[in-house]
């Protein structure tokens, strides 16, 4: 009789494997179409019946996504997308692509993975492959995700294969993309690995085994918490050096001539995506179990926080002693609510920080975005759920006592902001890298 392990390896090798992939967002969806490019037939799972008809329909859901590519696979029948948990025993390995954020007391909410590791749990069957993507703190495959499934009678390493292999998903990165980028992979034992290794090998350029699960989602947790720590950096650099007027964007310029020894990263107005404001807090929560502090970590957090408040104190400051103005019943033009530049994604987004805070102090707030017609639900800010983008019309733009720049995408036409604005406070340097100049332009 054949092992387990023998006929899925068999299968992902000869990529006759059929491959689930739960949560069809911004990493499960082109992780689905990755796989189903090399060949494999990919069933992806979600629990939002709008988006599975959406996606099943070849309608675009997220921006940049290749929707040919989807409609192709669709066409093709090798990629089908459900709500029916039940089929996760169709799939010889079965990828968790779900959301990991934080509680209101910025503490882990493992909601996702638990709710997901009961629904495979349910029809979890000998010679599966199951692998984490989802970031979260070291320990959890081993502590969360393998005693859910190990309570069906099944055995991990035996009767099925666990693994953890953190996302490095960039949305709207079109040089460093998911099949160029090299996978970072820990197994629960020296099978799981290899199973794990064969898998991705076939969707990816490289992998990276190491020795753990635990290792793995520790590798996850360092990537962005090496970026929140210097964003940091230079977001408190930025206010010390604008009190003494000098402009952080060329210094970090000009420190990044030097070859060796320094790595720049831009100032802005507060962490956003499904990663960096996060991820640091994770692994807090994790160390306090081991009686560590993790000062250093905590305080970038600290500052990244922050932002939002400063950008509008300088904001108020700006308008105050310009003309005289309060921020209350002043009509404020917001440019951008994505978390970066050329995506849809409001995910931890400091626009809706900046929302929230500016009509808290009595503005009248509207925004542009050409990527988010509308604000989506989101977990903390349900308030602000379907506002609309506005037009960027001159008389809207000459009406408003100030444009804050707070996404940086290219599709905005600058120059008309600056043309017709009273006051632009610009929080990512947009106008200078637009060769745009101007007294009522202030860098925040």
């Amino acid at each position: 009789m054949t092992d387990p392990h023998e006929a899925l390896g068999h299968a992902i090798c000869t990529r006759s494997a059929t491959i689930g992939i739960i949560g069809l967002g911004y990493i499960g969806l082109p992780l689905a179409l990755a796989s189903a490019r090399v060949g494999f037939r990919v069933l992806g799972f979600d629990v939002n019946p709008e988006r599975v008809a959406r996606i099943n329909a070849g309608e675009p859901v997220i921006a940049l996504l290749d929707t040919d590519a989807m409609r192709s696979a669709l066409d093709g029948g090798c990629f089908r997308a459900t709500g029916d948990m039940a089929r996760l025993g169709e799939a010889d390995a079965i990828l968790i692509c779900v959301p990991t954020p934080l509680t209101r007391q910025r503490e882990p909410d493992l909601t996702y993975v638990q709710a997901t590791a009961a629904d495979i749990a349910r029809s979890l069957r000998p010679g599966q492959l199951v692998v984490l993507e989802s970031t979260t703190w070291p320990g959890t495959t081993q502590e969360v995700l393998k005693p859910a499934l190990e309570a069906t009678g099944l055995r991990s390493g035996t009767d099925f294969f666990l693994a953890y292999s953190p996302e490095r998903e960039d949305p709207g990165n079109a040089i460093h993309t998911l099949a160029a980028t090299p996978k970072v992979i820990g197994g629960d034992g020296p099978v799981a690995l290899a199973l794990a290794e064969a898998l991705y090998g076939q969707i990816v350029a490289r992998t990276v085994p190491v020795s753990s699960t635990g290792t793995a989602e520790a590798v996850k947790l360092t990537e962005n918490i090496f970026r929140a720590v210097n964003i940091a950096l230079v977001n408190e650099l930025k206010v010390v050096y604008d009190a003494m007027g000098i402009d952080v964007w060329e210094v970090i310029e000009a420190a990044a001539t030097k070859p060796f020894g320094f790595m720049p990263f831009q100032p802005g107005p507060g962490l956003g995506g499904h990663c960096i404001p996060i991820d640091p807090f994770y692994l807090t929560w994790k160390a306090r179990e081991f009686d560590v502090a993790t000062r250093f970590i905590e305080l970038a957090g600290e500052v990244n926080r922050h932002m939002p408040h400063h950008v509008i104190e300088r904001l108020a400051r700006t308008l105050d002693s310009r003309f005289g103005r309060a921020l209350r019943g002043a009509p404020i033009m917001m440019l951008g609510m994505a978390y970066k530049r050329n995506v849809d994604d409001v995910r931890e987004s400091p626009a809706l920080k900046l929302m929230e805070l500016l009509e808290e102090r009595g503005a009248v707030v509207h925004f542009h975005d050409p990527y988010v017609p509308e604000i989506p639900p989101t977990r903390d800010y349900p308030h602000l759920t379907g506002r609309r983008s506005q037009q960027l019309d001159v008389s809207l733009l000459e009406d408003c006592a100030a444009v804050l720049i707070v996404t940086d995408h290219d599709a905005m036409d600058y120059g008309r902001v600056v043309a017709h604005a009273r006051l632009v406070v610009d929080t990512r340097n947009a106008c200078a890298r637009a060769g745009l100049t101007g007294d009522h332009i202030v860098k925040c």
